[in-house]
């Protein structure tokens, strides 16, 4: 597996704050994620975004899978189960108990960090839309050839 081969990018720099539209004090939409260097092996891409900061433990922010190999996934990827616009994807459950993105929320006066991970797999995953993130990493296993992060911050005053 090559991993961190993937570049990840976003309109946030890797480190720097996310916007306040990426969360739930804002438009609470999905940043857009640019993606460099995917094999030509890749079948699909899969994100994974979560806050391993969360007070509970890690919290799933947005499972995605079956995304067509491309280099760029634009905002506000619409909130359903099957999507086709702007992008083909299917999504899962947050642990918001919601399907597709809902974005950052910390505790008041809490910075967390937030990680978006993008998988380049080999395969398409046979998953239904609104799988949970346990089910779909357990379909990933032994599928995911690369895989790259950009990781922001959000705080709420």
């Amino acid at each position: 597996m090559e991993k961190g081969t993937l570049s990840v990018t976003s309109s946030f720099k890797n480190g720097g704050e996310i916007p306040k539209k990426y969360t739930c004090d804002g438009v609470n939409i999905n940043p857009p994620l640019v993606i460099g260097g995917v094999s030509d092996k890749a079948k699909s891409l899969v994100i994974i975004a979560d806050d391993p900061d969360a007070p509970m433990g890690t919290f799933t922010h947005w499972i995605a899978w079956n995304i067509p190999v491309t280099d760029r996934i634009p905002e506000g990827v619409p909130k359903a189960g099957a999507v086709s616009k702007p992008v083909r994807m299917v999504q899962g459950v947050n642990d918001f108990g919601k399907v597709g993105y809902d974005g950052p929320c910390p505790p008041r006066g809490e910075k967390h960090r937030y990680f978006f991970r993008v998988y380049a797999l080999d395969t398409m995953l046979d998953l239904e839309p609104g799988a949970d993130r346990k089910e779909l990493e357990s379909a990933m296993k032994g599928h995911v050839i690369q895989y790259g992060e950009i990781m922001g911050m959000y705080g709420r005053s």
